[in-house]
């Protein structure tokens, strides 16, 4: 699980953003959002962890690391409304495993 979850959160593109939601789900996991913040603690210097958000475009990191993120983002050229990530322009289509049948998933 580990894996396919800081597979998925390598496969966010530059300027663009997943919600831990969509991380997990990508991964073949739905509903583990929870696990994803847990990786990203853990592997996050070696992870692009600026470009996952909570549900909605929020910031869900630290005051300190929210400027971070949000610098960082900006960087890749996100727009935000307020303090969310405008998530119609800069959201990630990621395409999920879990939308390919069980057989297929092993293969690709």
């Amino acid at each position: 699980m580990q894996s396919a979850i800081r597979q998925s959160i390598r496969a966010i593109p530059r300027g663009k953003v997943a919600t831990y939601g969509q991380v997990a789900a990508t991964a073949g996991y739905p509903g583990f959002h929870r696990q994803v913040a847990q990786i990203l603690r853990k592997y996050g210097d070696a992870l692009p962890w600026h470009r996952v958000l909570g549900a909605g475009g929020q910031l869900k990191t630290g005051l300190e690391s929210k400027l971070e993120q949000r610098m960082r983002l900006e960087m890749e050229g996100v727009q935000f409304r307020g303090s969310r990530v405008d998530m119609k322009q800069h959201q990630s289509p990621l395409h999920s495993a879990i939308e390919q049948p069980k057989a297929l998933r092993r293969h690709t």
